[in-house]
């Protein structure tokens, strides 16, 4: 069943080219005009290609966040975009061959998606967007789901609608044979080692004087073991998450850093530092933040004003901790955390948020 009819708007440019660059992306609904949702972001140095792959990237996250079943069509005044996202001309540039491989994943996810080029004039918007991202100004907006209010309806001795706040706890799953040699570690069924159940039994323990009501975990083995041992304590059931699950390294998987860089050069340096850069056959950061996100909502919506423990990954964690923070993906690659740390986020209903610990392993010792 084919849902709304939805316009995406999205430009990006670097002032340098390459330079500092950003992206902006907006979503339309096609038969009214109304805009959906707005995103503006930086992505660091780049040329202007790579930040309008950027921005048509965020406009599909954001029209398949709207409606999945929704049909669109991309606006962008890049004829460059337009015609290789159409499939007339090749991508050649690698990292615009990731960025267009990751658009092609959330294409396919929506009922129909066509691209369309159009004037740099009646692109303002996204234009407007991109360069405040480029200004150091994100922006992360779904005016939709705003409240609107008619000056006539408020009443003086309406009272303001209570704050709900949820905490998340975050914790890593216990040690598995990859972790102290610190191999990448995604999407394999490694079962925890003895080490690793220890560690998921102490944090059980930590975790019956949290208030803990949910445990949601990643349904991947290690995940999903450290939850069960930390649940059986609680007397909780586990809900399984599959988008809480690790970053899918493709053909970095069990690899050291060092092995990576030996076996896949310019692919690893490109992946670690680039989040919008995937493994070779694998996810980029940018994928898994934006299905954490998706996660995250769900978790905000369904257990809302609850203590929710969520047992995950490295990757899903820090990308939690940065939106708590209001900080960019990249964030990643400055935060370490150890097996079976423990973390903490609170969520409010006007839209704050409070990081309250980071790998707290005091459980541990």
């Amino acid at each position: 069943m084919t849902g709304r009819r939805l316009v995406v708007e999205a430009d990006g440019g670097s002032r340098g080219n390459p330079g500092p660059a950003g992206y902006g992306a907006l979503v339309r609904d096609a038969d009214t005009g109304r805009v959906l949702a707005e995103r503006a972001a930086s992505v660091g140095r780049a040329t202007n290609n790579v930040a309008e792959y950027g921005g048509l990237v965020a406009g599909l996250q954001a029209a398949l966040d709207l409606d999945p079943t929704a049909s669109v069509e991309v606006r962008m005044d890049s004829k460059l975009v337009v015609e290789q996202m159409s499939g007339r001309w090749k991508v050649k540039h690698p990292d615009m061959q990731q960025l267009a491989l990751q658009a092609q994943r959330l294409a396919r996810q929506l009922a129909d998606v066509r691209y369309t080029w159009v004037p740099r004039a009646q692109n303002g918007a996204a234009d407007a967007l991109a360069n405040s991202a480029m200004d150091g100004k994100p922006v992360h907006r779904d005016p939709a789901a705003e409240a609107v209010v008619v000056e006539d309806d408020v009443q003086p001795t309406a009272e303001t609608a209570p704050v709900i706040t949820t905490v998340t706890h975050l914790l890593r799953h216990g040690q598995t044979e990859h972790t102290p040699e610190r191999r990448f570690s995604g999407r394999n069924e490694l079962p925890l080692s003895r080490t690793g159940r220890a560690e998921a039994e102490a944090a059980a323990h930590r975790a019956k004087d949290l208030g803990i009501e949910v445990v949601v975990a990643s349904p991947l083995r290690r995940t999903r073991e450290t939850a069960e041992i930390v649940a059986g304590v609680l007397g909780l059931p586990v809900v399984l998450d599959d988008d809480l699950a690790e970053l899918d390294f493709g053909d970095l998987e069990g690899l050291t850093f060092d092995e990576a860089r030996a076996r896949h050069p310019l692919a690893a340096r490109r992946f670690l530092e680039d989040v919008a850069v995937a493994a070779p056959k694998g996810e980029s950061v940018a994928d898994v933040s934006a299905r954490v996100a998706r996660a995250r909502r769900r978790i905000l919506a369904e257990h809302a004003g609850r203590t929710v423990l969520v047992v995950s990954h490295v990757t899903p964690i820090k990308l939690l901790l940065a939106a708590g923070l209001d900080a960019g993906d990249a964030v990643v690659h400055r935060v370490f955390l150890e097996a079976a740390s423990l973390s903490s986020v609170a969520w409010s209903s006007d839209g704050r948020a409070t990081v309250r610990l980071v790998n707290d392993t005091s459980h541990l010792r």
